[in-house]
């Protein structure tokens, strides 16, 4: 089993990393890391000294000043390789650097020596280095006005802002997950490259992406609508744009409900894609649920009984909790990376509607059991 340590684990890429290294328990043991330890010598050496995989995404990317910027990396970078020679480590070591390496800017300069300086020290040492160049990078929980600026606009449209964009360029991208499933495969391959070039898999106009995600919000956030997802980067950002949304605040949804003299009728969900559609009674005092999805898009409508559902993100311990009662049916979506569950609280049984957006599939069912 390697033993894997992510420096930066709480960032944006971090995370979804040490995440998804989680999902691959019998292969991968997770080395905790906290920034504190570049401050102090005794435990960024005993987290060293753990690790088979070093996994280095510790870095500023924006700052007013450049030369903080440029700094900063290099000195987080020089604190990392004091370390690694102190505990005489053999550690395979993964650098994340930049497509700016090539431009005439600071951060750009402060990536290129950090990686030439972790390049050194393998040969010097016998070590072995991936040297990652990363095109930009999108996706759930990004920081807005700081990991990119799909963050900044899915945060200014479930905020109530208007997004402006500076510079109409074309940006090539790459979605969070498959940066990760690159590392985990450069991991799993033992091999050494100094300068490995991570293909960006979508190339988008800024203003071709803000549109995409004005289409989301008077469709999803205002209207409740899924809204027709074209592809695959189509869906990523959709997932994106979701992780922005204020759940707190937003669930439950109430639906609109039509009524006559022969009773209601209610608009449960309008779809621009397909997916399964299900129903299910719940006993009184069942949870059902109790996981989470790393793709899936999940709508939970409760139309009759009383329910709680309740979501996690998960790594953390805030717990949201929403009461649904079917007199007045409403749903709640699940983000993904939340476990979920939904629980009969009332005295009758519960009737919920269930939709996701693709069949359950048992080869790769993107369903992770995990208590809320």
């Amino acid at each position: 089993m390697k033993k894997i340590g992510i420096t930066g684990q709480n960032g944006f890429v971090g995370q979804h990393l040490y995440n998804t290294l989680g999902l691959f328990s019998e292969e991968f043991e997770r080395i905790d890391f906290q920034k504190e330890y570049f401050e102090d010598e005794i435990q960024l050496d005993a987290f060293v000294s753990k690790c088979d995989v070093i996994v280095h995404l510790a870095a500023m990317n924006r700052h007013e000043n450049q030369e903080v910027i440029y700094k900063t990396n290099l000195d987080l970078v020089e604190k990392l390789l004091s370390s690694l020679k102190r505990a005489k480590s053999k550690a395979h070591v993964l650098i994340s650097s930049s497509t700016q390496e090539v431009r005439d800017n600071l951060y750009g300069r402060s990536k290129l020596e950090g990686r030439k300086a972790i390049v050194n020290w393998a040969n010097e040492n016998a070590g072995k280095v991936t040297g990652l160049i990363i095109p930009n990078v999108f996706g759930a929980f990004g920081k807005p006005f700081y990991n990119s600026f799909i963050a900044t606009f899915c945060y200014q449209l479930t905020n109530g802002d208007t997004p402006k964009i500076d510079n109409d360029g074309e940006v090539k991208l790459i979605y969070v997950q498959e940066l990760v499933m690159k590392i985990i495969a450069e991991i799993r391959s033992e091999q050494s490259q100094e300068e490995l070039v991570v293909e960006a898999t979508f190339t988008k106009k800024v203003s071709e992406v803000l549109a995409l995600l004005n289409d989301f919000k008077i469709k999803y956030f205002d209207g409740g609508e899924i809204p027709v997802l074209k592809d695959q980067f189509e869906h990523n950002l959709f997932n994106t744009y979701r992780s922005y949304i204020n759940h707190k605040e937003r669930y439950p949804v109430k639906f609109v409900q039509n009524t006559d003299p022969r009773g209601a009728f209610v608009e449960v969900i309008r779809l621009g894609i397909g997916g399964q559609c299900s129903f299910s009674t719940t006993v009184p005092g069942i949870t059902r649920g109790n996981h989470y999805h790393t793709r899936k898009i999940e709508r939970f409508a409760v139309i009759k009984g009383k329910a709680l559902i309740q979501l996690r993100k998960i790594n953390t311990n805030e717990v949201l909790d929403f009461y649904l009662d079917g007199t007045e049916p409403a749903y709640v979506d699940m983000p993904i990376w939340y476990t979920h569950n939904i629980k009969n609280i009332g005295e009758e049984e519960l009737y919920t509607i269930f939709w996701i957006d693709e069949p359950f599939n048992p080869e790769d069912s993107d369903t992770y059991f995990l208590e809320v």
